[in-house]
């Protein structure tokens, strides 16, 4: 299995620091063992999951797809305004 990132979340773990993507990278694990720990979204985000986790005390979201075997990682971020910004990213690709 091979791990895609998007360019949106690249951008937003260049911003975390390494304790942060320590943890991330131990979720990304999770959900490589296990693709379907997710929640499967529907309507315009049909095919996509979103796996919550805390980060410190703040609680992140990110959303995945599965890509034949592949994982493709699309978005990172907290709650606020996650699902609209993550539907403008999908339309635009």
């Amino acid at each position: 299995m091979k791990i895609y990132q998007s360019r949106i979340f690249e951008n937003k773990v260049k911003k975390f620091s390494k304790q942060e993507k320590e943890l991330l990278d131990d979720e990304i694990k999770k959900i490589a063992k296990n693709p379907l720990i997710g929640e499967g979204k529907k309507g315009d985000l049909r095919g996509v999951y979103v796996y919550k986790f805390k980060i410190k005390s703040l609680q992140y979201l990110l959303s995945y797809r599965m890509i034949k075997s592949d994982l493709e990682l699309i978005m990172i971020g907290p709650h606020e305004n996650y699902y609209r910004d993550l539907k403008s990213y999908l339309k635009r690709k």
